[in-house]
């Protein structure tokens, strides 16, 4: 068999799941290619792909495209991916990643065989005021989140059926031009709340590493929750916590299988 392959590894952070791929060997056609790779029924199957490149003042460079083959400028859990697979290959424990939204440092907590723990540090949280958005069955109130990617975060007493479809009606709103990752956010307690998240280029995921750091950075906005946080999601669990106005992330990331995807 002649046909030319790309080798990946999949990698999974609480549901949320990734290919990771060597950045010298996409194609021309990254959008496409992501595209077929990420289907769940023609292809490998995965929320995105993190296209990996040395770089020479971290240990790599990573560029995420989304499902859908659109691009963004990170994901928390995509970030806490490419840091297990450079600590199984390097034995490291403190890994710096260049993102689109900046440099993370991920700094190993615990490993377990083939799942790794790591804190990242997020950067700065921008929270902005409450806004609304106007859909056809009502109004929705939220708080904008910046986490170096746009985030909306709307806290519900519970999460209804249907709020993918209402989810997918705030991203289509006009007052979001680069479009925005959405957080359903029920509180649970001080130290605890639960999110659902629908995100730019992959719809709903069963988890957000970006997403949890926005949901409990708004929680503790608004008085509703204190430092550190628990964000419970259909995938696991994840902790997020402030130190002065840096945000760290600390949760799981698991290596499922390596491969070879035929390009034709």
């Amino acid at each position: 068999m002649n046909s030319r392959t790309i080798a990946f590894v999949k990698a999974s952070a609480c549901g949320n799941d990734f290919l990771l791929i060597d950045a010298a060997e996409a194609p021309e056609d990254v959008a496409g290619f992501t595209r077929r790779i990420c289907d769940r029924h023609q292809g490998v199957g995965a929320d995105g792909v993190e296209w990996m490149s040395p770089h020479f003042s971290a240990d790599a460079e990573i560029r995420l495209i989304n499902a859908d083959g659109s691009a963004a400028e990170i994901s928390g859990n995509g970030t806490r991916c490419v840091a297990a697979f450079i600590c199984a290959n390097r034995a490291k424990e403190r890994i710096s990643i260049l993102t689109g939204a900046g440099l993370k440092i991920c700094s190993l907590t615990g490993r377990n065989d083939s799942e790794y723990e790591f804190e990242i540090e997020m950067g700065e949280a921008v929270v902005g005021n409450e806004i609304p958005v106007k859909l056809p069955a009502g109004e929705v109130r939220g708080i904008p989140v910046s986490m170096g990617n746009p985030h909306f975060v709307s806290f519900v007493p519970e999460f209804r059926n249907g709020w993918q479809s209402r989810a997918a009606e705030i991203q289509r709103d006009s007052q979001f031009a680069q479009g925005v990752n959405v957080e359903f956010v029920r509180i649970d307690g001080k130290r605890d709340v639960s999110a659902r998240f629908f995100e730019r280029g992959a719809g709903e995921t069963q988890s957000s590493g970006t997403g949890s750091c926005a949901s409990a950075v708004a929680a503790m906005a608004t008085g509703q929750a204190d430092s550190p946080v628990k964000v419970h999601a259909p995938g696991g669990t994840q902790v997020v916590r402030r130190e002065g106005k840096k945000v760290f992330l600390r949760g799981a990331a698991r290596l499922v299988c390596r491969g070879d995807f035929f390009l034709s």
